[in-house]
């Protein structure tokens, strides 16, 4: 007897994987299709958690009360697929091999498919298998007329109850409107969004770094979780403001539903705000924001650095704060006081490191 169950369902499919099993070399085809699904094993992250493989497929699901945003979930899927990408490049780029199979390496790519409902999990060997209406539909959904219709090829087909579940207004505004029609289950909407741009906008990105010599201040903390969970605490508002010391915090400026570059937090330190502007945006990685402080003497300009390290199931936690730039007033006055604020910036981020790890342990789920 299986527990119903409201989640996310995820598959994550190879796009051209008979085609290529079929025109390749089986012993060489099969070295490349393993390294790709243990690699998709891999950017199973929690708390997604993958219920089995199915050859070309890694089929995961994700238990609502879990500590996760939509843009989060969303992100997941982009890194997956930039993951991806990067591997047939890397493949393509070192093969030295003339078979079928190495040849035909770059027709090989990745499309998702995103669903939010109700599924009972049944435990059969040493998977999870899901059951259910809604893990009939996103299963339905794979065959689909989405290549043939839109012309995208690699793709992430959301749902609408995904859609709504992920609460980020204008998210679907960036995404492709869809219909499909299967027997027993009528006209099904679905949103499509173009992997390929999310690919070129991560290769087209540039990184940015705060130079040895312009930095005033750097403080760090290993955090019992790994790199995704802590992302997600650092772009929720309520968490931010205990990492930052400040009373709250808002998101402004969304792109798409999104926080992005050129959105923007306002930060409250009683009667004094800060507007952060989001210079970098590197989901998983790193984050960078551009601080204006109003001060007596002036507005200073602080860029702010919060890099992510995977340590195994953990996460080391970088903040760097860059050497203010401002009036010559307003620059020593910031110097004076930055040995206080560096020790008040180690407190905060110790006590960010309690509160999200408090938070995780209390939004944990378990089937």
């Amino acid at each position: 007897m299986s527990t119903t169950h409201s989640g996310y369902l995820i598959i994550s499919d190879i796009t051209g994987y008979t085609l290529y099993l079929t025109q390749s070399e089986l012993e060489h085809a099969q070295e490349v299709l393993k390294s790709l699904l243990e690699l998709l094993i891999d950017h199973t992250k929690p708390p997604l958690k993958i219920s089995r493989t199915a050859g070309d497929a890694v089929i995961s699901y994700s238990l609502l009360g879990a500590s996760l945003q939509g843009q989060t979930l969303v992100e997941l899927v982009e890194d997956t697929y930039v993951a991806f990408r990067r591997a047939i490049d890397l493949m393509v780029l070192n093969n030295q091999c003339h078979c079928n199979a190495c040849t035909n390496i770059a027709n090989l790519d990745l499309k998702f498919f995103v669903h939010s409902g109700a599924f009972g999990i049944q435990r059969l060997g040493a998977g999870d298998e899901l059951v259910g209406s809604d893990v009939n539909l996103i299963h339905r959904l794979l065959k689909n007329h989405v290549v043939e219709q839109t012309g995208i090829r690699a793709y992430a087909l959301y749902t609408d109850a995904a859609i709504r579940q992920l609460g980020l207004q204008g998210f679907s505004d960036r995404l492709v409107a869809h219909r499909e029609s299967y027997e027993h289950l009528g006209e099904v909407a679905v949103w499509i969004q173009d992997m390929q741009s999310a690919w070129q906008a991560k290769k087209e990105s540039l990184r940015i770094t705060i130079p040895p010599d312009r930095v005033a201040a750097q403080v760090a903390i290993e955090i019992d979780m790994p790199p995704q969970q802590v992302w997600d605490y650092l772009a929720q508002p309520e968490f931010r403001s205990t990492l930052l010391g400040s009373d709250r915090q808002e998101i402004v400026d969304r792109k798409g539903g999104r926080i992005a570059e050129g959105s923007g937090y306002r930060c409250y330190h009683g009667d004094q705000l800060i507007l952060q502007t989001v210079l970098q945006w590197r989901p998983f990685e790193q984050m960078t924001t551009e601080d204006l402080v109003p001060l007596p003497g002036g507005l200073l300009r602080v860029l702010v650095d919060m890099r992510l390290e995977p340590m195994g199931e953990h996460t080391r936690l970088v903040m760097t704060f860059g050497k203010v730039q401002g009036s010559g007033f307003s620059r020593l006055m910031s110097k004076i006081g930055m040995k206080a604020r560096a020790q008040q910036a180690q407190r905060d981020i110790e006590r960010f490191k309690t509160v999200t790890e408090s938070d995780m342990a209390a939004h944990h789920v378990e089937p």
